[in-house]
């Protein structure tokens, strides 16, 4: 079983930064792709980010520009850097895994329960 511990969130200023951390481990050799989602209160979960273990990344249009996904496989991670920061970034930021970019990128995540996440606030 792969588990995942998302740290990094807190509260920042418009325009501000925050670099989040997804730390696994367990069994993930079938798990060749990991995505950052967020959920806002009262809205649908939404993918922010997607990353393959060769690199391959891919982007929602909202984030482009202002957010980078990377890992270090190493250290089985993947980050979140998110720079100029807006309210609407606001949201629990959870990471998922799957088996491909593609079912990463349409939800189809291969660890079911989504756990706690962290925490973003983006406010002045």
């Amino acid at each position: 079983q792969v588990q995942l511990v998302e740290s990094g969130g807190g509260l920042v200023q418009p325009g501000g930064s925050l670099r989040l951390s997804c730390a696994a481990s367990g069994s993930i050799f079938s798990i060749n792709a990991m995505g950052w989602y967020r959920q806002a209160p009262g809205k649908e979960r939404e993918l922010v980010a997607a990353i393959t273990n060769g690199g391959s990344t891919a982007y929602a249009d909202s984030v482009k520009g202002r957010i980078t996904i990377s890992r270090d496989n190493d250290k089985n991670t993947v980050y979140l850097q998110m720079n100029s920061l807006k309210p609407k970034d606001t949201a629990v930021y959870c990471c998922n895994a799957g088996r491909t970019l593609g079912t990463v990128v349409a939800g189809r995540t291969a660890i079911s329960s989504w756990g706690q996440g962290t925490q973003v606030t983006v406010s002045s």
